[in-house]
């Protein structure tokens, strides 16, 4: 793997000073240039200094780092010399990154004090502990790398741990490296004077593969971002995308969502000319948000890729791309209804898969399982996603959301996604979740949760009109019961909702578990207070 994403370009190739990285701190006087060859000499000096310890082909090496070239450095360092290594979410605490390390049974830690100094954690041993500018310092910059074999394992990613235990999803040398290599190039129309930038976390699967792997495989130039699309100003987004003049920018409805809050006036500032293609990850996005992207961020001339694939919260394989359209190479795709029969034509069920694809992961780590109860027995013959699917009339493949996102309504089967997208069209509101609660005569109704612009009010008249768009938009079928106001939402640091919580907040259910992943966990308390404030309205 490493010598497919390094040493190929280096030594048998001419990118040697092609830049790999521009790393752009919080700080917009933070910033660093980084070419392969410099990249290439990092890494086998990490590499080094990781055998140096005693980590050898296959042993464990926890990664818990902020968005600094030293987390691609390590994460490289472990592949070269056939480490596995499963880096942790930056935002985690240290009782998460515990679970991690004692699951993966790892060897190595490789941090930062600045992560550790709001922690409650080990106490530094000077005989164990290292720093690493003092052990890079005089490391030798060649590593010959270990080779491998396809299927051993190149990293374990876990779950976020929103219930239960985390879950190790495992992926291997070869499958991974041909699909996040393929999918980069023929997704994003990569070509050699682009000037990539995927705003993810590498803690996510969407970071493994489309921030290191993807890129690197095709000699692609990417930004590193440390920071946040509103710090130190709103516009810091399209500030770096000015500066380094990014042709191509994948980031998540979330930020674009959070972005459109403040409007047009912060993009005027920026020259944006140079973007080419733009797109979307980890969740649906709706019609406002994808027209705001379009026609404000990409001046109406930009492709949008919205791209499907599934991430490791819910324990699946990455990467899986699907297209809003077509299936990938390899990716043979069928809806099921819930009896596991095949349906054809325009309709909406199940979405499977009918055989295995090189990305597809190969286990959960130390489980097997429980990835064949979770991913094959509920359809034998089919690989389960877990997410819901339309076939329009053109063929085109709608990827609804999670199954568990799905809403049975007096028999009728709708996504979340839709209403939220209905609810969303209303000039007031700036983000929706929908979730189920128990009717007794429908099986199922609907309760919203409604966040609105700055200066907007929440009242019954505002809850009357949500309703009746929802009834246009969807039918009445879908008009829904409850309609709560939602200063925020409750999301992990990833930007994902936790639906979860809405549903037991929803049904006023006080013991909510583990609430480690929120990135805000006092959400929570506010919505609980909004929604005794229901039947103040009178809009229950």
């Amino acid at each position: 793997m490493c010598y497919n994403v390094l040493d190929r370009h280096v030594k048998e190739g001419k990118l040697g000073e092609k830049v790999a990285y521009y790393w752009e701190g919080n700080s917009p006087d933070h910033h660093m240039t980084i070419t392969y060859r410099q990249l290439l000499s990092h890494v086998c000096r990490c590499a080094n200094v990781l055998k140096q310890m005693g980590v050898k082909r296959g042993d464990r090496v926890s990664i818990y780092l902020p968005m600094i070239p030293e987390l691609i450095v390590t994460m490289l360092a472990c592949a070269r010399i056939g480490a596995v290594h499963s880096i942790v979410f930056a935002g985690f605490s240290s009782e998460s990154l515990c679970e991690r390390i004692m699951d993966a049974q790892s060897s190595v830690l490789v941090t930062a004090g600045k992560l550790l100094q709001h922690q409650t954690y080990t106490p530094w041993e000077s005989e164990r502990d290292v720093w690493w500018d003092e052990v890079m310092r005089d490391s030798p910059d060649e590593c010959e790398p270990e080779w491998m074999d396809a299927e051993d394992p190149l990293f374990i990613l876990y779950t976020s741990g929103s219930t239960g235990k985390p879950k190790g999803v495992v992926h291997t040398v070869a499958g991974y490296l041909l699909y996040t290599s393929l999918t980069f190039r023929y997704v994003f129309d990569h070509h050699p004077d682009d000037v990539y930038w995927c705003t993810a976390d590498i803690g996510w699967i969407t970071g493994h593969s489309y921030i290191t792997y993807g890129p690197l495989a095709n000699g692609a130039t990417s930004v590193l971002f440390e920071g946040l699309p509103v710090h130190p100003h709103v516009g810091r987004f399209w500030e770096i995308i000015e500066k380094y003049k990014v042709t191509k920018f994948y980031t998540a409805p979330t930020a674009i969502r959070l972005l459109m809050k403040y409007g047009q006036e912060p993009l005027r500032k920026y020259d944006l000319s140079s973007l080419r293609i733009l797109g979307t990850v980890g969740e649906p996005i709706n019609p406002e948000a994808w027209r705001w992207y379009h026609e404000v961020v990409g001046q109406g001339r930009c492709p949008v890729v919205d791209t499907f694939w599934q991430t490791e919260t819910h324990l699946t394989s990455n990467p899986d791309f699907i297209f809003q359209t077509f299936p990938f190479f390899g990716v043979e795709p069928a809806i099921l209804n819930e009896h596991g029969e095949e349906l054809e034509g325009v309709t909406e069920g199940y979405l499977v898969f009918r055989k295995p694809w090189p990305g597809i992961m190969r286990t959960i780590y130390k489980n097997q399982e429980l990835f064949e109860n979770t991913y094959f027995r509920k359809f034998p013959g089919f690989y389960v996603t877990g997410d819901g699917c339309r076939r329009d009339k053109d063929g085109y493949y709608w990827i609804t959301g999670r199954i568990d996102d799905m809403l049975n309504v007096s028999g009728h089967l709708m996504s979340t996604a839709e209403v939220e997208a209905a609810l969303m069209l209303h000039q007031s509101v700036s983000e929706a979740a929908v979730v189920s609660r128990p009717h007794k005569v429908k099986g199922e109704c609907l309760y919203c949760f409604v966040t609105l612009k700055d200066s907007k009010e929440f009242n019954c008249k505002l809850v009357e009109d949500l309703k009746r768009l929802v009834r246009e938009k969807i039918g009445p079928i879908a008009t829904p019961d409850f309609i709560q106001n939602a200063p925020a939402l409750p999301k992990t640091r990833s930007g994902k909702i936790m639906r979860r919580i809405l549903r037991q907040i929803a049904r006023n259910e006080k013991d909510l578990g583990d609430l480690s992943t929120l990135a805000d966990p006092k959400v929570v308390e506010v919505l609980f207070n909004q929604r005794s404030e229901l039947k103040m309205y009178n809009c229950m």
